[in-house]
């Protein structure tokens, strides 16, 4: 019996203490990333997600791909979408536009063409990336076509002219980079599905180191000639770390050439 009640009475004080670990454990300091020479936080690296995002930004079932001949080869993988708050907002005529888009993705997807990817897109792509920073420049080069964007850290100005990648303002606040994006052309899609903006496209994203290997990306965007209102996106990008990780060469242009140019050959003769 003095047993059994020693440990019913030792439970309270069992419980005060979990309650203590449990609560130190929550305000334990953020992560503070390595400083550059500058004491800015340390995002320098080779970065990729593991999400399924570009095949659909939103939640999503597996389903047949696009070449119906390829099999599974290119089959839409399942994921849980990386929006927050519910379902995209688009407007009426946008969202048959979306429609519109989705059935025609065979062809209209600007990544099949090797076009630019824009912003957010750039981020999440199936290929990896670099970060390079400096005191005034934040350099972002992508596997991907080449694909090149430069965060200006110092005397910002406005986009000078429209772009698939948009022109971006950056600032620090505390551990987070914070990049303003405007300046977009309305050629650029979100993701595979059709997910798509205007001209009036807004991005901020931030950026922050939350481990030595992983930065939490958000990017909340806003364009109110396709949405009611703004809305948000987080992923998390994770550091390339095998033996000699970098950027190789993904010069997919010469691959779309005959879906781009074929209808131009001289009739009678074929492909190469």
């Amino acid at each position: 019996m003095g047993t059994r009640y020693g440990g019913l009475l030792a439970a309270p004080a069992m419980l005060a203490v979990c309650s203590a670990v449990l609560a130190a454990a929550g305000q334990a300091p953020a992560y503070r990333a390595p400083r550059t020479a500058d004491g800015k936080p340390n995002l320098n690296g080779i970065w990729q997600t593991i999400s399924e995002a570009d095949w659909d930004v939103e939640g999503h079932s597996a389903a047949p791909g696009r070449v119906l001949a390829l099999g599974a080869e290119d089959a839409v993988v399942p994921g849980l979408g990386v929006v927050e708050g519910g379902p995209l907002p688009y407007l009426p005529a946008a969202a048959s536009k979306r429609k519109e888009n989705f059935e025609k993705r065979l062809t209209a997807d600007p990544e099949i063409k090797c076009y630019l990817p824009g912003v957010p897109r750039a981020m999440y792509l199936a290929q990896p990336f670099q970060i390079i920073q400096s005191a005034t420049h934040v350099m972002m080069a992508f596997q991907y076509a080449g694909a090149i964007r430069t965060v200006y850290m110092t005397n910002h100005t406005d986009a000078p002219a429209d772009s698939w990648m948009g022109w971006s303002n950056g600032r620090w606040e505390g551990e987070t980079l914070v990049i303003d994006s405007t300046g977009f052309n309305d050629l650029s899609w979100f993701d595979r599905s059709g997910n798509f903006h205007s001209d009036a496209l807004h991005v901020v994203e931030r950026i922050t180191a939350a481990g030595p290997d992983h930065l939490n990306y958000e990017a909340t965007i806003e364009d109110p000639k396709v949405f009611s209102r703004p809305w948000k996106m987080s992923l998390t990008l994770y550091r390339r770390k095998e033996k000699g990780a970098r950027l190789l060469e993904f010069r997919c242009v010469e691959f779309v050439e005959e879906l781009i140019y074929g209808q131009l050959r001289k009739p009678g003769t074929k492909a190469p």
